[in-house]
């Protein structure tokens, strides 16, 4: 198991390459050109730029994260060959600076979704992601555009680019003719012109799971739960086609069993990378971040990291959403000291389960 990092870079990022290499265990990071928008081709040159930086200060950058897919490419438009041509083009550049994973994900318009990127939680203090669908009633989608856009803190959030979200309601109106299957029609369509070229440049595609894992605002929504992932994985039947496995994700959803999931997909061979974090059920459809710790939390994280022991020991890991604490300002889910807390308790956790196994 490899723990990492997410990191921006250094003119988009509040954590330094120096921060992440001083926590304990961390091998590298899973990388991000946040500047690149959806369909753009990452450049030999800037990904040469991005991982020299990230070796100079003795890291690994062997998994890459949002090269997100074009608009057009999920509703199937007559534009799509020209995006999926830029697409295995990066695929390419970055298989020859050696990066082994490339995370995506499927969602129509919205990559995630909260509705308060600050919830303060009682019992500490601290603060950090939250959604209540309740809250979302009455609300447009340029609403909480124009929300989260103003609880940003000023950064950049994965998913929604400004240039991206600017024709929302054309993107809105077009995918009203669209449903699960002709989307997951247009993901084959994909998967098949991309995964040849995975295989011929060994690296692995993971897509990232629906966050949160159901359908938003009447959008089709096709990827939140284990048999979305079966029909996934059967799509284009190849070892690099694979599974982003984010425990907060698909644990939005009570009824997902992340640990049984997780060695579902590991037992195949079909999980690509992890992003481990913890949740708080609070209701129907509402919850918030937690610690990673599992008591803080509804998911149990030793289930969690002996279901990647046991099936997926060699992935790569790495804390996801962490709250704001000790008066820390950064972006939001993204700070350095829960983050790192995370990283500590789940390389913890590793250690007790690899002595347990002696």
């Amino acid at each position: 198991m490899k723990m990492t990092f997410r990191w921006y870079g250094e003119n988009s990022d509040a954590v330094t390459l120096k921060q992440i290499k001083q926590i304990p265990g961390m091998s590298g990071v899973m990388g991000f050109l946040d500047y690149k928008a959806a369909g753009e081709v990452w450049t030999k040159e800037e990904i040469a730029a991005y991982i020299a930086q990230v070796h100079a200060a003795g890291l690994e950058c062997e998994v890459i994260e949002s090269v997100n897919v074009h608009e057009d490419i999920k509703m199937g438009l007559p534009t799509r060959d020209g995006y999926i041509a830029n697409y295995i083009e990066t695929i390419r550049n970055l298989a020859e600076y050696g990066v082994k994973v490339i995370v995506y994900n499927f969602m129509p318009v919205f990559d995630w979704l909260r509705t308060d990127l600050a919830r303060v939680i009682p019992e500490d203090g601290s603060n950090s992601l939250y959604f209540d669908e309740a809250e979302l009633q009455g609300m447009t989608p340029l609403e909480i555009v124009r929300r989260t856009a103003e609880d940003s803190q000023g950064f950049t959030l994965p998913g929604w680019e400004p240039e991206r979200l600017a024709l929302l309601e054309t993107t809105l109106k077009q995918y009203e003719a669209i449903d699960a299957e002709q989307l997951r029609a247009n993901w084959k369509y994909f998967l098949d012109a991309i995964i040849p070229v995975c295989e011929e440049c060994g690296v692995v595609m993971a897509c990232h799971p629906d966050d949160p894992a159901w359908p938003i605002f009447g959008l089709p929504r096709i990827a939140h739960s284990q048999a979305d992932f079966d029909k996934m994985v059967a799509l284009h039947d190849s070892p690099c086609n694979t599974v982003c496995l984010c425990t907060g994700s698909l644990g939005s959803d009570p009824a997902n069993d992340i640990p049984a999931i997780i060695r579902h997909f590991g037992e195949m061979g079909r999980i690509g990378c992890l992003h481990v974090r913890n949740i708080k059920h609070l209701g129907y459809h509402r919850f918030r971040e937690a610690s990673h710790l599992s008591s803080d939390g509804s998911l149990d994280m030793y289930a969690i990291m002996k279901a990647v022991h046991d099936t997926c020991p060699n992935t790569y890991i790495r804390p996801d959403h962490g709250r704001m604490i000790w008066d820390e300002k950064g972006r939001p889910g993204y700070g350095l000291y829960d983050r790192a807390l995370g990283a500590t308790y789940l390389n913890g956790l590793w250690e007790a389960i690899c002595r347990n196994e002696d």
